[in-house]
Formats: C-alpha cells, structure tokens, sequence
C-alpha cells in the first residue's frame, strides 16, 4: 500500500507541473520584436484582428506619405510583407506544442459490471500513463527549447526580410538614377546626331561620320530602353517586399510608395569593426539557432534512450465489489520489449545530433567566412565610390571646362563638346554604380555581422 502512495504522490506531482503549462500573453512574439529591432532598427509586429490591421493601414498612409528612405522600406517590409506574417504564426504552433508536452494525458476510467448467480459484480478502473508522468519534466524542457529556438529562426527571418528590403531599395533608387542618366546621354546624343545629318546633308559632313553620330545616338536610345526595364524590375521587386503597390498601380495614392531622386551621399569615413568575425560568431541569429537546434537534440536523445525500453507503462487503481465483498488495489501493465529493444530509435537520434551539430560548425564557418567577405568588400566599394567622388568626377569637371572654354574660343566643334558631356554624364554614371555598390556593400557587412547597429 505504501508503493501506491508513493505512485499517488507522483501523479499529484505530475499534474501540479502540468497545471503551470500555460499560454504566454504575447505568444513569445516579444523576444522576435526585440531581437529583430536590435539587428535591423526597425519594429515589427504579428497582426493578430482587424483592429491590427486598420492600425497598420493608418501608420502605412504616414509612412508612405513622404518619399520612402531606406528606413521606411525596412519598416513597412517588417510590418507589412504577408509571407512574413504567415511565418510569425508558427510562434502559436510551437507554444501549443509547449503547452501541450506539460499537460498529463487525461486518465482513463473504465466501469465494469457483470451479474450471474444471483451475485453483481462492480470493477471500476482509473489509470495513469505512469512513463509520460516520470518524463513529463523533460519533455516540457525539449519544449521550451525548442520554442525559443522558433523563436531566434523567426527573428532571423525578420532581420533577413530587412536585409532584402533594404537592398532591395537601393537597386530602385539606383535604377531610377540610371534611367534619368541614361536619357541625358541619349539627349546629347540626339543631338549630335541631328547636328550630323544637317551638316552631312549640307555638304559640310561625310556620310561616314554621319552615321557614326546617328548610330551611337541608336544605341543610347536602347540604353535608356534597358535601364528603364531594370527600374521597373527593381521597383517592382521592392513592392512585393513592402506589399504595397508603385505609385500608379491601383490601391489608390495613400498606399502607393515614391522613391527618393538620389541614393545617399558617400560617408565622410568607413565604420571602424574591430573583428567582423567575432561579431558574426555572437550575434548572428543563424549561428545562435543552429547552437539551440544542436542542443535541443541533444536533450532529445537523453529522452529517447532514457525511454528505450520502457515503451508503454500505464499505472491503474482498481476498485472491485462483488456482492457484500468490497476489494481495492492497483495495476501496472508494462509493453515487453521483445522483438523492438529501442536500439533504431537510438541510432535514428544519434544520427540527428551528429547532423545539427556538423550544421551548427559549417554555419559558424560559413559566418566567419562571410563575414571576412563582406568587411573587405564593404573597405573596397567605399575606397571606390571615394576615388571616383574625389578624382575622376573633378577631372571630367576640369575637362568639361576647358573644353568649353576652348569651343567658346572657336578651338573645338561642336560635336567634340557634345562628346565631351556625353562622356561627363558616363562618369557621373559610373560614380552611381560605385555609390551603389557601397551601400549594397554596407548593408551586406550588417547583415554578415548579426545585424545593423548591434555591434556599432
């Protein structure tokens, strides 16, 4: 009778515990938002009713009021991006797994009555699955870790999201400057090519250098057609991050975004990181969930081979009456391992920890890999953007104005003046390019380093 007292406390025990298995008031979403504006200094939210959603609407109209930054991509992308709402929702999958593995299985009760002889018998049973009772605490721990390993995978998408819709953002705003350059060397190239025919016709100009002109005058308008497709794609692009349209497409004004006429002007100086690999070991969100994956199978194991041959055990408290005669007592039935001793479904666990851990070492490679890559490629693009902003663009500035000193002076043509702004707005196209690559650059270094502004 003692045993069954010590088996009687044990299952009081067990469901005190799985009466604090409860769901958390924010559905563990409070640790994505932090983490996820730490790394990309932007908010998000889990839209959950229409009042998030009229509430959303309202901050969008503001956001969108002005023409969008950088910034404001990330934001409305972090807030707004549907694919990234329908991941949040695994959140509630993983804390009702959570609650669930805390909760005792509901007991079974069994009544059985049977008379013959002019004698009734009563036997009424109620068991209890006594292993998941002794491995009740464990399983809410692999739980719980697994929940917060949910929870750095979906901070990570987070921060990734704000990656590609920063990125995302300087392709358009650099693609809308290249279409504007794009039609300035066109222009120029109209014109001197229109100059061409007049003087070809008059007799002043050879059919050969004629054409010359009217053929790089073609050529600069498919220029102009190529680099207004790439504004559009990019564009475009942009607006499936934001989930908003492009101004003009049909959701009215007040939902439409408008791009900024320039990127951002170079810095005065390159961020000073003293080691981008150590910064990506810390921080990076990947690293941080390969580490929990890893150790949350290795707690798995523990569970798998603790319960390798004890499959089934199920603890029953029996009450029999059979006339006047009344007798209690209790029942363990227990699965024999016969013919299945547990050993494939070690195996099978042991071969999934040797996987998470072999992924958490090449993530964490593959970190301080990129991490190198991108902080040597972000010193470069600036070095780059800097020497065409501080010698090739005052060059082509000096020789634009010598050049129009002298054609002032009746010592060039025409056509060598046109030439020569055609070649200033190249380089002015060229710095474009450079520009962009630094920002694209810049957001690649926070994005290798776990995120902008966690380590600056």
């Amino acid at each position: 009778m003692k045993q069954v007292f010590k088996l009687a406390a044990a299952a009081a025990t067990a469901v005190l515990l799985s009466g604090c298995a409860t769901f958390s008031n924010d559905g563990g979403f409070g640790a994505v938002a932090q983490a996820t504006k730490s790394r990309s200094g932007a908010e998000t939210r889990m839209l959950r009713n229409d009042e998030d959603r009229r509430a959303l609407d309202e901050q969008l109209r503001k956001l969108l009021a002005e023409p969008l930054s950088a910034d404001a991509a990330v934001q409305v992308a972090l807030l707004n991006n549907r694919s990234l709402q329908a991941r949040y929702w695994d959140l509630g999958v993983a804390e009702a797994e959570l609650v669930q593995a805390g909760r005792l299985a509901n007991p079974g009760f069994s009544f059985k009555r049977t008379h013959g002889g002019g004698d009734v018998a009563i036997e009424r049973t109620l068991s209890i699955n006594f292993i998941q009772l002794l491995t009740l605490p464990l399983a809410s721990r692999i739980e719980a870790q697994r929940f917060e390993q949910i929870k750095l995978e979906l901070a990570g998408e987070a921060v990734g999201m704000a990656h590609q819709a920063r990125l995302a953002w300087i392709e358009a705003v650099a693609a809308q400057q290249g279409v504007e350059y794009a039609q300035q060397i066109s222009d120029a190239a109209e014109a001197s090519g229109e100059l061409a025919k007049r003087m070809q016709a008059s007799g002043n100009w050879s059919k050969y250098d004629a054409a010359r002109e009217q053929a790089f005058h073609a050529d600069a308008i498919a220029d102009v057609a190529r680099a207004r497709k790439a504004a559009t794609a990019s564009r475009e692009k942009l607006a499936r991050l934001l989930g908003v349209p492009a101004t003009g497409a049909g959701a009215g004004p007040d939902l439409a975004f408008r791009l900024p006429a320039r990127l951002p002007e170079l810095p005065a100086a390159q961020r000073d990181i003293a080691d981008a690999e150590a910064a990506a070991l810390r921080d990076r969100l990947d690293v941080q969930s390969a580490r929990a994956s890893a150790q949350h199978t290795a707690n798995a194991l523990g569970l798998t081979k603790t319960t390798r041959f004890i499959n089934a055990l199920e603890l029953s408290g029996i009450r029999e009456r059979e006339g006047d005669h009344r007798s209690r007592g209790y029942e363990i039935s227990l699965e024999v391992p016969l013919f299945d001793w547990g050993g494939a479904r070690v195996a099978h666990a042991e071969a999934t920890y040797m996987q998470s851990v072999n992924r958490l070492a090449a993530t964490a490679h593959n970190a301080r890999s990129e991490a190198r890559e991108s902080h040597e490629d972000y010193k470069a693009s600036y070095e780059l953007a800097k020497h065409y902003r501080d010698v090739v663009i005052p060059l082509r500035q000096k020789i634009s104005e010598e050049t129009l000193l002298r054609y002032n002076g009746m010592l060039l043509s025409v056509f060598e003046l046109l030439a020569d702004a055609r070649e200033q707005t190249a380089a002015v196209n060229n710095y474009i390019g450079a520009l962009k690559e630094f920002w694209i650059a810049d957001a690649n270094l926070d994005a290798a380093i776990g995120g902008k502004g966690v380590n600056q």
